[in-house]
């Protein structure tokens, strides 16, 4: 009996070091391992980290994507949590969007004890000991990464960035961020050439009181929730976070709605088809004629390979 007690007493010790080993906080920067766990829907090449890796073709076709569009080809996926808008542009501009693979942070405010264990974890991890967390994301960015940040929407001394954290974000990912929060010494941020951002507003104030507690976890930005590897699309009529399997789908349902929107109004001036019509659903004879007008197109005018555009209709006729 007294044998049984003992061996009883040592399993329950190596049961509860194991809990304990594996319930520890170990972990700023998700690995590849996580990451891919919150992404299996995607079937495509990934970066390092373990992030989908859409290709820059298709985040260029982007970028010509009207925003209601693809936040329709979001709708019809449901996904209905995926915009945000009513952001400051850093440098707004009618016509900049901005698209890219997000990198994520999470900030919160500050409480000193879990502070110390994100800064040991951190140090462990290889982020820089005499950098403040707030550049550690920084660090990570990639050509064509979308720095995108919950700052718990803090303005003063909540600034994310300044000027010298805008260059280096802009030289390492040649893209800009996405921050529900504020940022710092905006005049000078904006003489960053080619750098732009999505911001809840700007204060003189440094940062303080707020710790980083992960980076490439799930955020939410405003009424979006973003992961890491979402395609970012950033336009002055607000932001989309597209997952990133969807996006090829999305990207070419847009361009083909955008060509029929033109070839519709082409047949409305010609007084071929009424207001009426080009305004609703096409018949099956209007649809065969728009396809016929597709497959007449050259391909310098069209926005999609021609194969993508022949395996399309192939599956509408």
């Amino acid at each position: 009996m007294r044998h049984i007690l003992f061996c009883l007493f040592i399993f329950t010790i190596v049961i509860c070091n194991s809990i304990d080993a594996t319930a520890q906080y170990n972990r700023v920067a998700m690995n590849r391992e996580y990451i891919i766990s919150l992404t299996p829907q995607w079937k495509g090449e990934r970066l390092p980290d373990g992030r989908p890796l859409v290709s820059d073709n298709l985040l260029e076709r982007l970028k010509k994507v009207v925003l209601t569009h693809a936040w329709g080809g979001l709708k019809k996926n449901k996904f209905n949590n995926q915009y945000q808008g009513n952001w400051m542009m850093v440098n707004p501009d009618k016509n900049t969007i901005m698209t890219g693979r997000a990198v994520t942070a999470q900030y919160m405010p500050l409480r000193p004890d879990f502070g110390d264990v994100i800064r040991k974890v951190g140090l462990a991890e290889g982020h820089g000991e005499k950098a403040l967390s707030n550049v550690w994301p920084i660090e990570m960015l990639k050509d064509g990464d979308v720095y995108v940040a919950d700052g718990f929407g803090k303005m003063n001394e909540g600034t994310l960035i300044g000027d010298r954290l805008a260059n280096s974000i802009y030289s390492k990912s040649k893209r800009g961020v996405v921050f529900w929060g504020s940022v710092r010494n905006l005049q000078e941020i904006q003489k960053v050439e080619g750098f732009n951002g999505w911001i809840l507003g700007n204060h003189p104030s440094a940062i303080n009181e707020v710790m980083l507690t992960s980076i490439n976890a799930p955020i939410r930005i405003g009424d979006a929730t973003v992961l890491p590897g979402d395609v970012v699309y950033a336009s002055p009529f607000g932001t989309l976070f597209l997952p990133a399997y969807l996006v090829e789908g999305i990207v070419l349902e847009a361009e083909i709605s955008n060509l029929r929107h033109v070839y519709g109004i082409m047949r409305n001036k010609a007084g071929d088809w009424t207001t009426g019509q080009i305004d609703s659903d096409y018949t099956p004879q209007m649809n065969k004629e728009f396809h016929d007008y597709l497959r007449g197109l050259p391909d310098n005018k069209l926005p999609m390979p021609r194969k993508e555009l022949n395996t399309y209709l192939d599956a509408h006729k």
